[in-house]
């Protein structure tokens, strides 16, 4: 893991906080910031909850994300799959892309065998009674790039929660269902740097949860 992503923010209720990015060139080496200064971002409405990623959440009474829930899911996550309505990624973006189309659909129905899965059908064999209320929107530019977060997929659990990404935000002060949203500029800024050769990975926690867990996990 030679690259971070890191938003912390005030409390477990705050559905705004900060983003700053990290770097190094070996696990031997120091966390270098990335960004001259740190990007405000906005997560779930209703602030965050724990999520399932890399590590075990901590038994301190949080409770763990659920489906709709209007939380951002908490801990250590690797990235998934990049979207957009876009032929090609950003310019100068090296992380594997998939153009969404009239045929995609990211699914959030817990009892769905597809759940919490990106699926592409093949209208010829027939369009599947639940298609219409799991496709993947077109033309609205808050999805106009998502960067898959991979919560809940290790593997998927019905009900956990499903379909986080990094998205462009609706607006400066409008938080998310439970994403993690930005200004676009910040988003390309985003995309343009993650390596897939460098492993990044996803943080977000509270501050003092930050503080706490920074050493066990090994975060910058």
């Amino acid at each position: 893991m030679r690259q971070v992503i890191v938003t912390q923010a005030a409390s477990w209720n705050a559905n705004t906080a900060t983003m700053q990015c990290y770097q190094r060139a070996s696990a031997r080496d120091a966390w270098q910031p990335v960004f001259a200064k740190a990007v405000p971002v906005l997560l779930g409405k209703k602030g965050m909850a724990w999520g399932r990623g890399v590590f075990s959440p901590p038994a301190n009474g949080v409770p763990l994300k659920i489906e709709k829930d209007w939380k951002a899911p908490a801990g250590v996550f690797q990235l998934g799959s990049l979207f957009g309505y876009a032929a090609t990624p950003p310019g100068g973006a090296r992380w594997p892309y998939t153009q969404v189309g009239p045929w995609d659909a990211y699914v959030d129905d817990s009892g769905s065998p597809y759940y919490n899965r990106h699926v592409r059908i093949d209208p010829r064999n027939g369009i599947p009674p639940w298609f219409e209320k799991q496709k993947m929107r077109l033309g609205d530019a808050a999805y106009k790039w998502m960067l898959e977060i991979r919560h809940n997929q290790q593997p998927a659990a019905p009900g956990y929660g499903s379909a986080i990404f990094f998205h462009v935000r609706r607006g400066p002060s409008i938080p998310s269902a439970g994403c993690t949203t930005m200004a676009e500029a910040d988003l390309v800024r985003l995309i343009r740097w993650i390596d897939p050769t460098a492993a990044p990975h996803y943080v977000l926690l509270p501050k003092a949860d930050y503080a706490a867990l920074r050493a066990a996990w090994g975060l910058p």
